[in-house]
C-alpha cells in the first residue's frame, strides 16, 4: 500500500528539480500525477519516465502565471482522473538579474511576483475548489527560507515572493481548514538544483550561501520531495497553516555576515 493511494495530486515545475523529483515519488506512493510545466517537453519526460515505471500519470503545459491556464490544469486533472486531492504549487523562477531594490529592474519584479506568488494564488484559486469537492485533501505552496531571514546573496523581488506565499498560505489554511482542506508551505534552504546553480554562479555567491547552512551543503531536490510526500499523505493530518522548513539548519543559525 502506498501512502497516496487513489489520490490525485497536480504538481506544478513538475519538469525539473523538486517539481520532477515529487511527481516521481509522488507516483510511487499511488498517486495519479499530473505533471505541469512551462516547458512542455520536460513535463512529458517527466509523466513518461512515471508510466515507464509502472505510475499513473499525463503532462500539461501551463504557465501557472495565467488564470486560463490554471483553470485548464485543475480540469484536466478532473477530466482525467475524476478528482483532485494534492494541490503542490511548486513551480518558481529565480531570475539572474534580480538583485537589491536599486538595481533590479520593474520589468523582472513585475515576471517574479506573477510566477511565484500570482502563480500560487491561482493555483490556489482553482485548485482547492476541487479539492474541496473531491471530500478534501492537501495544498503545499513552495516557499523558501528567505521568506523568513533574507538572503545574503541580493534577491528582492524572489524574496518578496515568497514571504507573500507565506502569508497567502497562512490565511487559506486559517480559511479552509474546516473544509477538509489542508494548506502548507514547503520552505526548503539552498538547494543544488540548477535553478539556484544558476543564480550563484560563482564560486564567491556559493560560498556566501553556503557559510551559514550548520550541516555545511546545499540539500537536494528528493529531500525536499520527501518533505512534501508528508505534506501531502495523511501523516500530516493534523497540520495546516504551517511553514514547514527544511534548511539543513540555517534559519536557526543564521548570521549576517560582516
Amino acid at each position: 500500500m502506498g501512502r497516496l493511494d487513489e489520490r490525485v495530486a497536480l504538481i506544478t515545475g513538475a519538469g525539473s528539480g523538486i517539481g520532477r523529483e515529487s511527481a516521481t515519488l509522488f507516483a510511487a506512493e499511488g498517486a495519479a500525477v499530473v505533471c505541469v510545466d512551462l516547458d512542455e517537453g520536460s513535463a512529458v519526460a517527466t509523466a513518461s519516465s512515471i508510466e515507464q515505471a509502472g505510475g499513473r500519470a499525463i503532462a500539461v503545459r501551463a504557465d501557472v502565471s495565467s488564470a486560463d491556464d490554471a483553470a485548464a490544469m485543475v480540469q484536466a486533472a478532473q477530466d482525467t482522473y475524476g478528482a483532485l486531492h494534492i494541490m503542490f504549487n511548486n513551480a518558481g523562477i529565480m531570475h539572474s538579474d534580480d538583485g537589491n531594490a536599486q538595481d533590479t529592474s520593474e520589468a523582472i519584479w513585475d515576471l517574479t511576483m506573477n510566477v511565484n506568488a500570482k502563480g500560487v494564488f491561482l493555483g490556489c484559486k482553482f485548485g482547492i475548489p476541487a479539492i474541496r469537492n473531491s471530500g478534501g485533501g492537501s495544498v503545499i505552496n513552495t516557499a523558501s527560507f528567505v521568506a523568513h531571514l533574507g538572503a545574503a546573496t541580493p534577491q528582492v523581488a524572489y524574496t518578496a515572493s515568497k514571504g507573500a506565499v507565506l502569508a497567502l498560505t497562512r490565511e487559506l489554511a486559517v480559511v479552509h481548514a474546516s473544509e477538509g482542506v489542508r494548506v502548507n508551505a514547503l520552505c526548503p534552504g539552498p538547494l543544488r538544483t540548477e535553478l539556484l546553480m544558476k543564480f550563484l554562479d560563482t564560486d564567491e555567491k556559493k560560498h556566501r550561501r553556503l557559510v551559514h547552512v550548520p550541516m555545511g551543503r546545499f540539500g537536494l531536490a528528493e529531500e525536499m520531495a520527501k518533505s512534501a510526500l508528508f505534506l501531502a499523505s495523511d501523516d500530516s493530518s493534523y497540520i495546516t497553516g504551517s511553514e514547514f522548513l527544511v534548511d539543513g539548519g540555517i534559519t536557526a543559525a543564521y548570521v549576517t555576515p560582516e
